[in-house]
């Protein structure tokens, strides 16, 4: 497993995500992915299945100091007491006394970023998360976070594949030695109508799953896919053996659109 270091911080590359998984299915993903050697996963407490993801992680009986565990804090928890409320929910559900990182899910311009930021940076000086970061955040957003943040932020999670152009929060993230975790990293399906990606991956000899995976880990991302069927777990993870070339990184970077962003809503901020 190879992994990607930010402020401190040292993260899988690979992880599995959660989102819409539920009950035994999502205990026993959890617990075979791991085995496999998956060795990050991440959680919400908006995903309702925090407690299927700590039984997975105890049943897969890999010592808890080799998994990395992200959950994060919904947006409407965001006030102080709230924020750490919701912590402490989370990690009971968990069953564990931290979690390796924890994260806004999304900004709530309705509640002050540096009070939100000042509760998240005590989650970690009192011992509940070992690292802090947000999710969605634009490049103002993220300029604001640091701002407010006494505590070094690691990650900034955003919706990124092929289809959408991430450069500007990148870049901004890269200025402040933020990583980027990609959710979304295969577009919910859509890249099987793309005749660049397939080509691709019939010349490569892998899947149109493990091309976009390997895009993204190269573009320096760390990549949480989420499946429901054991069979894509080790497929998902099998992304090491293999590079593109610059010209086939060039390639895909010309997919990304206006329309390309999949996860959006009235609550979402101005996008970059």
């Amino acid at each position: 497993m190879e992994f990607v270091e930010a402020n401190g911080a040292a993260i899988p590359a690979v992880g599995l995500g959660t989102w819409e998984l539920r009950g035994r299915t999502c205990a026993r993903l959890v617990e075979q992915a791991l085995r496999l050697g998956y060795r990050h996963i991440d959680t919400a407490e908006v995903y309702e299945n925090e407690r299927e993801v700590g039984e997975g992680l105890r049943a897969s009986d890999i010592p808890r100091n080799e998994v990395f565990v992200t959950t994060k804090v919904w947006l409407d928890h965001l006030a102080p007491r709230e924020l750490e409320r919701a912590t402490k929910a989370s990690l009971a559900r968990l069953r564990l006394s931290e979690v390796d990182l924890l994260l806004i899910h999304w900004p709530n311009p309705r509640i002050p970023l540096v009070e939100t930021m000042g509760a998240l940076c005590r989650m970690k000086s009192v011992g509940f998360a070992r690292h802090i970061g947000v999710s969605n955040f634009t490049v103002a957003l993220v300029e604001e976070a640091v701002r407010d943040a006494s505590e070094p932020l690691v990650v900034n999670q955003i919706e990124w594949h092929p289809f959408i152009n991430q450069d500007k929060v990148r870049a901004a993230c890269r200025r402040h030695g933020i990583a980027i975790t990609a959710f979304s990293p295969l577009a919910k399906g859509r890249l099987a109508a793309e005749d660049l990606l397939r080509k691709i991956a019939v010349e490569r000899g892998k899947t149109l799953a493990q091309v976009s995976l390997r895009w993204l880990l190269q573009e320096g991302a760390i990549v949480i896919p989420r499946t429901a069927r054991l069979e894509r777990l080790s497929e998902n993870l099998a992304v090491f053996d293999f590079t593109l070339s610059e010209a086939e990184m060039e390639a895909i970077r010309t997919l990304a659109h206006p329309r390309g962003r999949i996860v959006d809503w009235s609550g979402a901020p101005a996008w970059d």
